[in-house]
């Protein structure tokens, strides 16, 4: 049986009790600004990071092309101009290791400016991105505008975090978001010159819009993630058929995905995309040096083996899994105390939940980076009840059901 501890005779003891119990006052007091300054501080330390410290990858080099082709109409041109660039913005030791794997893919594209040029169709679609840096190209260093656009996302994605946690009451728990963050390989993304983090921060707010009913700002910022990242159809997608089959009034969301379905096809005609198996093929099967003209026929079994290598290396090797079953569960105990997501809140939980589920059943690739435009904001939504909950245990109370209201629904 359980007894209460007896009272501490020791001074020392005595002392570390009363000094335990003014340090867990003083932040019931001060929860909210503390928890604001501490997420603050830890989003403006990861975007010096990302400047000061930016991960040299070999995306760098197609998406550099691709922000330039019309300038570097000719294969060789383009291929000399984006190795060049990168060249001229990383270290010496970076450059080999993006250049030099002996003899494999890194060394062949180095060397063959045709086979580069194939692989473009697959960076090109992202269009959005292309043109960003295309355009802060003109006024600064092309690797120097790529590190720019990661500590925007950064501080974007922060701002936009910090200012859903302020509209739900639910600043004391930014230190958790926090915390999440550093679990979800933020600052990898951070760090990574690739467009992932800026269609993330896109997405955020356009959800943040959404569950504040504001749906002129929701089809827009949704549209634009759709932009910098094409392959956000698939979430787009599932949450306007759950908004369609709950019958949830939110057209913002449905405009943005009709907006994004009509632009796939044409983006993707316009990019030369080599197609899904093609590109799937590429990225979870086999490299392929070659793209033009790559039509290898549909094998069920050459999938399900991607497929299942996929999932081992994701659930062993990132954390995008583990993140989505913390969020789950945190749904589940939150529901199970009687703190309930409100319906418009609840179905975008769902899409995000499904979102994530579709898009590795559709492309399955580990790398958390695909996912982590859906592994915030269901913590997000789950501030409002977690917030109910703490002030109900504070009370000394425990309501048989109670319904958390997640922003305004006008």
């Amino acid at each position: 049986m359980l007894t209460r501890s007896p009272a501490p005779d020791n001074p020392l003891d005595r002392l570390t009790g009363a000094g335990l119990a003014w340090g867990e006052g003083t932040y019931a007091r001060l929860a909210a600004p503390i928890g604001a300054a501490a997420f603050a501080l830890y989003i403006l330390l990861t975007a010096f990071t990302a400047w000061a410290m930016p991960d040299a990858n070999w995306d760098m080099l197609p998406y550099l092309a691709i922000a330039e082709e019309g300038t570097y109409p000719d294969a060789r041109a383009l291929h000399d101009y984006a190795y060049n660039t990168v060249k001229s913005g990383v270290s010496a030791g970076d450059y080999k290791a993006l250049t030099d794997d002996g003899g494999g893919f890194r060394s062949h594209m180095a060397e063959n400016a045709a086979d580069f040029h194939s692989l473009l169709g697959m960076y090109r679609i992202k269009f959005l991105y292309a043109e960003i840096l295309s355009t802060m190209s003109a006024v600064m260093s092309p690797v120097e505008a790529m590190r720019l656009v990661s500590v925007f996302s950064v501080l974007l994605f922060g701002a936009i975090a910090l200012l859903w946690l302020r509209s739900e009451g639910a600043l004391a728990l930014a230190p958790l978001v926090g915390a999440v963050l550093i679990m979800a390989d933020f600052g990898d993304a951070a760090r990574a010159s690739t467009p992932d983090l800026l269609t993330s921060a896109l997405l955020l707010g356009g959800l943040y819009a959404y569950v504040r009913g504001r749906e002129v700002v929701t089809a827009t910022l949704l549209f634009l993630a759709f932009m910098v990242r094409p392959d956000n159809i698939v979430f787009l997608a599932i949450f306007a058929i759950l908004l369609v089959v709950f019958r949830q009034k939110a057209w913002g969301a449905l405009v943005g995905f009709a907006a994004s379905f009509i632009a796939y096809f044409a983006i993707s005609h316009w990019a030369h995309h080599p197609g899904w198996w093609p590109h799937l093929w590429f990225s979870s099967i086999e490299q392929h040096y070659n793209m033009d003209g790559f039509e290898p026929p549909f094998s069920v079994g050459a999938y399900l083996k991607a497929f299942a290598t996929s999932l081992l290396r994701a659930v062993s090797l990132n954390s995008w899994v583990g993140v989505s079953v913390l969020a789950l569960a945190g749904w589940f105990a939150a529901s199970r105390a009687g703190f309930r997501l409100d319906r418009r809140a609840g179905i975008l939980f769902a899409a995000l939940v499904l979102g994530a589920l579709a898009k590795f059943t559709v492309f399955p690739i580990h790398d958390t980076r695909i996912y982590f435009p859906h592994l915030i904001p269901p913590f997000l939504l789950l501030a409002t009840p977690f917030m109910a909950l703490w002030a109900a245990v504070a009370r000394g109370k425990r309501p048989a059901a109670l319904h958390a209201i997640s922003g305004d629904k006008s």
